[in-house]
């Protein structure tokens, strides 16, 4: 049996809480939900929603990195987002300065509450290795 390919950033909570942050099956990879945690793994950008949703992008991209993948070859992401109505123009803003003319297959759910105090975006994805980069 072969041990799966995962990618951790090595931050203290997938030990506290027993998760990657990517786990690639075939070429498929399975991206946890990435959120604003700076280099040194601490939650950045309380109650800022631009900022965070600009650090989980670096911290997709360096999932992406980990796997040779591009944004080009997510085919879906899953935005979990507090208070999403108040939210919903800043989060099409970044989505798009994200991807660009890329347009995945894309859910957001409002959410009560995230882990961190001042959270207020997680974003989880599937990416197809499969597809042109």
């Amino acid at each position: 049996m072969s041990t799966p390919d995962v990618f951790h950033h090595r931050f203290p909570a997938e030990d506290d809480f027993g998760y990657a942050q990517a786990i690639r099956s075939g070429a498929l990879i399975h991206v946890s939900g990435q959120l604003a945690f700076d280099a040194a793994g601490a939650f950045a950008h309380a109650d800022d929603f631009p900022a965070q949703l600009r650090r989980t992008h670096v911290n997709l991209d360096r999932v992406l990195d980990h796997y040779g993948a591009t944004r080009n070859q997510v085919v879906s992401q899953t935005l979990y987002v507090v208070d999403l109505r108040h939210h919903a123009t800043e989060m099409a803003d970044g989505n798009r300065a994200y991807f660009g003319t890329h347009h995945p297959a894309s859910t957001a759910v409002g959410v009560a509450e995230l882990t961190f105090p001042g959270q207020l975006v997680e974003i989880s994805a599937v990416v197809d290795l499969g597809l042109p980069a």
